[in-house]
């Protein structure tokens, strides 16, 4: 099978389909961050990058029989201030529109966002197949719900895992993800570092439930807090590689700050291999 994959980041996708046993022939990737793109070839050295989106020439691909992606989705989410289609990154869903008429694959996969069902409806008329949303809780220790519009077969929900954030701690993790002293002087014990902030950042959160959606923030605080082992830290990326359903370091070969925008830009590796398992 003959893949392309735009704006493929890490290459998730190209898990997802080993992880299901589709046979993959040639693998073509496009991506702009040089960081995903570090990332996606340590691991698979043999995928082609074919640069950005919207400099493609489709007609000197070959016949591609798979189109993936997850266009950005920071004008449809809450943190993106509710562009929508005016936001700049956002518009670029219409470049997976145009590979679908210029490529004309048998097969289709758009992740998305979950988003206002007006917006919904407009991707589903350009789609002309109705969304499947998974919540990536029933595969994974995270809750992260997704839209999927495809046109392979009989996809359903997959069965749950009952996974929560417990499940996929490392056991003495670095003490540079310890909170700082500051951040700690302002600790009551309570959901909050600081109580007079409420904001998710500042978050600690209950191991014994899946962890919120991660987030691409930079530094990984972003993701909130935890409190296990008598410490409170934000999550590792193996951690976050986990929430994703990556192997463990995955992400390795650039910085932190890197390897958290990119496991938070990426897939719930376990929802797609779900889907690609109809194949």
């Amino acid at each position: 099978m003959k893949v392309l994959s735009l704006f493929d980041g890490i290459a998730c996708g190209k898990v997802a389909l080993e992880r299901a046993e589709v046979p993959i022939d040639e693998y073509y990737a496009s991506e702009i961050d040089t960081h995903a793109i570090s990332i996606a070839h340590n691991n698979h050295p043999d995928m082609r990058q074919i640069g950005n989106v919207l400099n493609i020439d489709y007609s000197r691909l070959p016949k591609i029989d798979l189109l993936i992606g997850g266009s950005p989705c920071q004008g449809f989410s809450n943190a993106g201030g509710g562009l929508a289609f005016e936001d700049e990154r956002s518009k670029l869903f219409f470049e997976f529109v145009q590979a679908m008429v210029d490529l004309e694959p048998k097969y289709f996969l758009l992740e998305n966002v979950k988003m206002k069902q007006e917006w919904v409806n407009i991707i589903t008329e350009y789609m002309e197949v109705e969304p499947i949303l998974i919540n990536s809780s029933l595969v994974s220790g995270q809750h992260r719900e997704r839209y999927y519009w495809t046109n392979i077969p009989n996809v359903g929900l997959p069965y749950p895992k009952r996974l929560i954030l417990q499940d996929i701690l490392e056991e003495n993790a670095d003490k540079k993800y310890d909170a700082t002293e500051n951040a700690m002087s302002k600790y009551d014990g309570g959901k909050y570092l600081n109580p007079t902030y409420k904001g998710q950042g500042n978050r600690v959160h209950d191991i014994n439930k899946p962890s919120p959606t991660l987030c691409a923030g930079s530094n990984g605080y972003s993701n909130g807090y935890i409190n296990y082992q008598d410490r409170i830290r934000k999550l590792t990326p193996i951690e976050c590689e986990r929430l994703q359903t990556l192997p463990d370091n995955y992400t390795k070969g650039v910085s932190d700050t890197q390897r958290y925008k990119a496991l938070g830009n990426g897939w719930t590796v376990d929802a797609a291999t779900h889907i690609f398992k109809h194949i």
